[in-house]
């Protein structure tokens, strides 16, 4: 029997019934078929009655304030605070997940904060942050608590982000990321196998999310691909995939490449080297990318941003923390004037490394 929280408990719209009387919910490419009472895959959306409901409305597992280089988005609003939260539950099912305590969690105490849209926004701005995050699990499960925050904060001059591994359908894929400013979109892999073997997923999707938002929307794109080595580290699969980011997302589309630790139910492969990394940015590089960037690695020159006209260090990083500056406040080159692909105002933040835990409730009316 479903026990639903009426205060956590909304409605949402993309479902249908079929007709032998269970109700399909539509949001994304799993399309789970769902009896009265039963969760989808993602845990967070169930059937209740005729329709689909989101049972985590107004929950979250958690607030911090980070570095905004740490979704990682190197290229939005650079230096500047962040108030990142998640929620629970996610709609892949990958075997190496690095988040799974909060993102393949099926407990309630997961989502210990309670939090409305205006109490985040209001908190966000009194600790100076210039965005606020979704992330930690994937926000396309929460979409309708997510759209709220960011309508939210829009009315405070505040941006909204969304780190995501994009699978989701095209009509509610409009309606969430109309209301994004930025995103960081997890690519697993370029394969379809690691998808279906790894994830539970399909490579599709994600490739039409990816191509839709650099074509139809003004949100920041930056993509992260996670190495494992022997799974997606092979040079031809980072060329192809590379190649294809040059042809349709463009060549000044960020690409991190983060090294995996073995975690949750992938545990055989070893950890990913700043060697391995080293040699997949070289990859990339050779493919036409402009900015390819390592992570979860100490590698301050990999890490750092590179003029695409004439090769000036134009923002130095050690780790989140930014050692160096040379762009004017509109992000063009001090050297040679040539733009830097990105969301530029003005000076950089001054935020560094720290992470700030929050308690949200502090700022409830």
């Amino acid at each position: 029997m479903l026990e639903l929280d009426p205060q956590s408990t909304v409605p949402t719209r993309y479902w249908h019934l079929l007709p032998d009387g269970r109700v399909q919910c539509d949001l994304c490419p799993r399309f789970c078929r769902l009896n009265d009472g039963q969760r989808g895959f993602c845990f967070v959306r169930a059937r209740s009655g005729d329709g689909v409901v989101l049972t985590t409305y107004g929950r979250s597992s958690g607030f911090c304030v980070d570095p905004i280089e740490k979704k990682p988005l190197n290229h939005f609003l650079p230096g500047t605070s962040v108030l990142s939260f998640g929620t629970a539950g996610c709609n892949l099912g990958c075997s190496f997940c690095q988040n799974w305590d909060i993102s393949k969690s099926r407990e309630v105490d997961t989502l210990a904060s309670a939090a409305t849209p205006d109490a985040i926004a209001r908190a966000a701005e009194r600790l100076g942050c210039r965005s606020v995050a979704f992330t930690y699990n994937d926000p396309v499960i929460f979409m309708e608590y997510a759209i709220d925050v960011a309508r939210a904060c829009r009315e405070r001059g505040l941006k909204t982000v969304a780190v995501t591994a994009g699978y989701i359908t095209d009509a509610p894929r409009r309606d969430f990321f109309r209301h994004i400013d930025a995103a960081n979109v997890d690519l697993k892999a370029f394969t379809e196998r690691f998808y279906s073997k790894n994830c539970a997923g399909h490579l599709q999707p994600v490739m039409d999310t990816l191509v839709y938002l650099k074509r139809e929307t003004d949100v920041w794109v930056e993509i992260t691909d996670l190495i494992i080595p022997g799974e997606n580290d092979r040079a031809d699969e980072l060329d192809a995939m590379s190649r294809w980011i040059a042809e349709n997302l463009g060549l000044d589309t960020p690409l991190h490449l983060t090294a995996y630790h073995p975690d949750f139910r992938m545990r055989d492969p070893p950890p990913t080297t700043a060697d391995d990394l080293r040699a997949a940015r070289a990859v990339a590089i050779g493919a036409g990318l402009r900015y390819v960037y390592t992570g979860n690695v100490h590698d301050s020159a990999a890490g750092s941003t590179y003029c695409a006209g004439c090769g000036e260090r134009v923002i130095g990083r050690d780790w989140y923390e930014l050692q160096a500056w040379n762009l004017d406040d509109a992000g063009h080159c001090r050297r040679c004037a040539t733009p830097c692909a990105g969301v530029f105002d003005g000076p950089p933040g001054d935020w560094g490394r720290r992470r700030l835990p929050v308690r949200i409730s502090d700022f409830a009316p």
